[in-house]
């Protein structure tokens, strides 16, 4: 999957999920009950996730990577260096 195809999903996930936000903020006050526990447990952390993963994805991918054991030797990559 190339990284504009990543980088689309990701954004159509985004905008999808703040569209109940928007109609949450702008429904009638009877209603806010209702929507309230499917917004503040879903709509917002995927919103919140999928945003900082946009933003400072690049560097979670970096964390990962250097954390993620080599398959080859065992061995957290640049401990082969090391050696």
């Amino acid at each position: 999957m190339s990284q504009g195809t990543k980088r689309w999903i990701l954004r159509t996930i985004h905008i999808v999920f703040s569209i109940p936000i928007i109609g949450y903020i702008y429904s009638p006050f009877e209603q806010v009950p209702n929507y309230a526990p499917a917004t503040r447990f879903v709509f917002v952390p995927v919103l919140a996730l999928s945003g900082l993963w946009m933003w400072k994805g690049h560097v979670l991918r970096r964390l990962i990577s250097k954390r993620l054991p080599n398959k080859t030797t065992g061995m957290k990559t640049g401990q082969e260096l090391e050696a």
